[in-house]
């Protein structure tokens, strides 16, 4: 089965209200091509599970979340993403995590399980949150434990180096993140990839653990090079630091993001690398320390 598809046409199985879950890690293998487009979209009151990054923070100042899921929202070197913080001091709803919890709820959903046992949590103000319960153990210890709930996801949005049209995917980079519980949460899963290639080029045998999760759970795959970008997809192309500043510098007033709006989200992929410098410059980029 061909699962290429276009950016509209993989956005197009996502409505409004849904929940989503945002592969990745703060500013690591962020999928900001289909993050963009749905800044640009008519989609509204979306609830989003993320390990936060510029993800959150730019579909926050473009209106589009209801709620939001999250056990951070970084940009690592700058540790608050502040359009996250305005959306968060104007009131945005939020289900706060640490990232055990989160990846508890999103290994229950995975699962098909509707909560997990845990300690993480037990005497804290996490627990003060409508959602949490608690379970006693069925054993002699009898342990009251934090019941965490499953995190279930009508959606995953995940950003991977190298898939077929069939929808099997290659990850290169060191830390696969929770990439692979989102998938397994979610009742779609829209995957963006640096390269869509033939399978033999893949090499899921002699990848291992590389192939994250099995082609039947892919839903759609969109090829989108530097679709990480201004996030590190390592080792194709590192963390773009220069303009993480400007997009952190467009929450400093309306206009400032009104033109960071129009200078790099309303913008098809080859217009948004051309705004950004273009492949050679991405592709040239330093290496990041974190």
């Amino acid at each position: 089965m061909d699962k290429r598809e276009t950016i509209e046409a993989a956005l197009a199985r996502l409505s409004d209200g849904m929940t989503i879950g945002i592969g990745g890690w703060a500013t690591r293998r962020k999928p900001m091509a289909l993050v963009r487009a749905i800044a640009q979209s008519n989609l509204k009151d979306l609830t989003v599970v993320s390990f936060g990054g510029p993800d959150v923070g730019l579909l926050a100042a473009a209106g589009k979340l209801r709620k939001l899921v999250f056990a951070f929202v970084s940009l690592d070197q700058y540790p608050l993403d502040p359009h996250f913080r305005a959306a968060r001091e104007a009131g945005l709803p939020v289900f706060e995590l640490d990232e055990g919890l989160l990846h508890w709820g999103l290994r229950a959903a995975a699962m098909k399980l509707p909560f997990l046992p845990s300690r993480v949590g037990a005497g804290t103000d996490l627990l003060r949150q409508d959602g949490f319960g608690t379970v006693k153990s069925p054993f002699a210890d009898g342990e009251t434990l934090v019941a965490m709930p499953a995190i279930k996801l009508d959606a995953a949005l995940l950003h991977v180096h190298r898939a077929d049209a069939r929808g099997n995917t290659v990850t290169l980079s060191a830390d696969p993140f929770f990439d692979e519980l989102m998938a397994r949460a979610a009742d779609t899963v829209i995957v963006s990839s640096e390269r869509i290639v033939d399978t033999a080029a893949l090499d899921i045998a002699a990848q291992g653990p590389r192939n994250l999760f099995e082609r039947a759970l892919v839903t759609s795959v969109v090829e989108a090079p530097f679709g990480a970008h201004p996030t590190s997809a390592s080792p194709d192309y590192p963390l773009d630091l220069e303009h993480l500043k400007t997009y952190i510098e467009a929450a400093g007033s309306p206009e400032a993001w009104t033109g960071y709006r129009s200078g790099y989200v309303d913008l098809d992929p080859a217009a948004y690398l051309a705004a950004v410098g273009g492949a050679a410059r991405v592709s040239a980029l330093p290496a990041v320390v974190y």
